[in-house]
């Protein structure tokens, strides 16, 4: 199946896999929509993939979404990546300030949830939404207890979507070590030497680009008997 003529929005598509989502639904003739919280993002964004549409909404602030999917009009497929690298991701659970932590789930969670309340408006019957976690809710760490909770949510919330919102597929990626901008505020060797500590055991000895992790997404718009699913892209780091 091919994406050419279809539109595909990306809400979290100015920057990492989002963009790579973007950049391939377009390379596969889909009109494209990218979205996000800041401004100067959308611009460089839309500027970089010629014939994009975009659009500022910040996903916490349901009358924000409401609006601006109002405003969009029909489409066919919707990526969410949306991210906060804030708030208390690492502590033992004795240790964490608890009103701190709940924004944890603002964006990735409730942030996904108000998306796919009001994009299932507007979507086409036949359309998919692919939300995304990662690979802490499989592989917890000690002082990670808030984060797997949060991811684990994200896939419990995908699998009763696609119930409810049934025949709309409803699928999730959830991606392993993956190089994008969120490795940037490391220096360069400190990045490199984390990289290989985190990847050197996984079958695929290496860190994931976007592109790749893309891939994912693509399917799950073009694949029209998948629902439910979380499709896990970690380069084998959940069998070791």
């Amino acid at each position: 199946m091919s994406l050419a003529g279809q539109r595909v929005v990306v809400i979290g598509g100015t920057m990492g896999i989002g963009f790579a989502i973007a950049q391939g639904a377009q390379a596969d003739g889909a009109r494209v929509v990218v979205a996000s919280s800041n401004p100067a993002n959308v611009e460089a964004a839309t500027a970089r993939l010629q014939g994009a549409e975009g659009f500022v909404v910040n996903v916490t602030d349901e009358a924000s979404v409401e609006e601006a999917l109002a405003g969009l009009g029909g489409f066919d497929h919707l990526a969410f990546t949306a991210g906060d690298w804030g708030g208390a991701r690492r502590a033992p659970l004795a240790e964490v300030d608890l009103e701190a932590a709940r924004s944890l789930f603002g964006v990735r969670f409730w942030g996904a949830a108000v998306v796919v309340r009001h994009a299932s408006k507007h979507i086409a019957v036949n359309g998919s939404i692919t939300l995304t976690d990662g690979m802490i809710a499989h592989r917890p760490t000690r002082g990670s207890a808030i984060s797997t909770a949060m991811a684990g949510a994200v896939e419990h919330l995908t699998r009763g979507l696609a119930a409810e919102l049934a025949p709309i597929r409803v699928n999730c990626v959830c991606p392993g070590a993956i190089r994008t901008g969120v490795w940037d505020s490391i220096p360069a060797d400190v990045r490199e030497a984390r990289m290989k500590q985190m990847t050197e055991r996984q079958p695929l000895p290496r860190i994931g680009e976007p592109e790749e992790v893309a891939e994912a997404y693509l399917y799950l718009m073009r694949g029209g008997y998948t629902t439910g699913q979380v499709l896990r892209v970690d380069g084998g780091g959940s069998l070791v």
